[in-house]
């Protein structure tokens, strides 16, 4: 039987090997260890294929994935989804256009979500364009509601994001395109590590190069990513100009375009007073000492 719907699905068979060689990827990678990590993909408006409890993601087979609605009704299956499900049914709902999501642990992305440090420096040309920034959201107890309410907020305006303490969520048009922005997220964190941790130094982008190339990662399609920090941010991660939304910055900015030019060089009466007194000792030959 197959619940495929309209070419904007996959259908069964083709999600279900998709599935399984991400998991086998993800595993092969070190991006889970033991049981961790979930993977799933909608086959229509209200079905989709995710992987089990309990299982590994390097040896699953086609019989272990099971088929629920968007509710977590089991539709097809006789093994039970993770209890991470709720996040990937949350991120559906939130978003349509998402096609499929995957959770994993990889080490330096998730050492990023232990410290509590989002990836929003722009220090590679293709995390701007390919992934963008990558929140992080708060801490939530695994297998609660707490878990979808705490990404909800970056579904529609980011490609994934790090969970507090837990690990990293990536979601796109399908399970490659997911899995390879897990990958990227990653690449990103290793890379932020050795500069800034290791190294201790990054020549990162300005205003102007974050602003073209995201115009470019725009013109290619993708739309969501939201925007690194530039140069002028402090290391602190607090936004540090106006492009790059600081409200402090507007308000300096605004502060500066209220201040008159007569207001900013007006002179005290000592200050005239004491110009006078240099012009005249120079008119008469002395010094202005």
């Amino acid at each position: 039987m197959s619940y495929r719907i309209n070419e904007e699905y996959p259908g069964d068979y083709e999600a279900k090997q998709a599935i399984l060689e991400v998991g086998r990827r993800m595993y092969a990678k070190n991006f889970v260890a033991a049981n961790d990590g979930n993977i799933s993909c909608k086959v229509g408006d209200n079905a989709l294929w995710c992987t089990p409890t309990g299982v590994s993601k390097g040896y699953m087979t086609d019989d272990m994935l099971v088929l629920t609605d968007l509710d977590g009704n089991v539709l097809r299956g006789s093994w039970k989804p993770s209890s991470e499900m709720k996040m990937h049914l949350r991120v559906y709902t939130e978003n349509p256009g998402v096609k499929a999501v995957v959770h994993a642990h990889p080490p330096a992305a998730t050492s990023y979500a232990i410290a509590g440090l989002p990836l929003n420096r722009a220090i590679l040309t293709e995390a701007v364009m390919g992934i963008g920034e990558i929140p992080i959201a708060p801490y939530a107890m695994p297998g609660t509601e707490e878990v979808p309410d705490s990404i909800a907020p970056f579904v529609n305006t980011h490609n994934g994001c790090l969970l507090a303490n837990h690990g990293a969520l990536t979601w796109g048009s399908d399970v490659m395109e997911a899995w390879m922005r897990m990958e990227s997220v990653e690449y990103y964190a290793l890379v932020s590590m050795y500069t800034h941790g290791l190294i201790g130094q990054a020549n990162e982008l300005t205003c102007d190069q974050v602003d073209r190339l995201i115009e470019r990662r725009t013109r290619s399609g993708i739309t969501t990513g939201g925007r690194p920090l530039c140069r002028n941010c402090g290391a602190d991660g607090i936004p540090a100009c106006v492009r790059c939304g600081s409200p402090e910055a507007v308000a300096r900015m605004n502060a500066a375009a209220q201040t008159t030019p007569a207001a900013a060089s007006e002179a005290t009466p000592e200050e005239i007073a004491e110009v006078t007194r240099i012009v005249q000792s120079i008119l008469a030959g002395g010094s202005f000492r």
